[in-house]
């Protein structure tokens, strides 16, 4: 997603769920050929190789649990907050877990039967 007018249609007509280390916003759109995913990482969180540990921690946390991803298709919008920088990548992954929990961007997944 790189288009100006893609991170503007989210973020007007779009849900959004702000976490501890992150902001997570959605909008459906059937119309779209495949899943568009962004990273926002603002200078608020550190220098370039800093930004650039982040996105590559959150694209590692997206592969993992590609599977999981709902339909139907959207565009997905990973905001980093100031704080970011000091989380774990196990932080991360469970802090985007949590939000994309609820905001039902991922199928739940079965509960093990005794």
């Amino acid at each position: 997603m790189k288009e100006r007018a893609d991170f503007q249609k989210v973020r007007e007509t779009g849900r959004s769920k702000a976490g501890r280390f992150l902001v997570l916003s959605t909008l459906e759109d059937a119309s779209l050929p495949h899943f568009k995913i962004a990273f926002i990482t603002t200078k608020k969180v550190g220098k370039a190789h800093d930004r650039n540990l982040i996105r590559r921690r959150f694209r590692s946390i997206i592969q993992a649990h590609w599977h999981r991803i709902a339909q139907p298709l959207r565009f997905v919008v990973i905001i980093a907050r100031y704080n970011t920088l000091q989380a774990s990548y196990a932080d991360l992954e469970k802090d985007w877990l949590k939000l994309a929990e609820k905001m039902g961007l991922l199928t739940p997944t079965p509960k093990p039967t005794p």
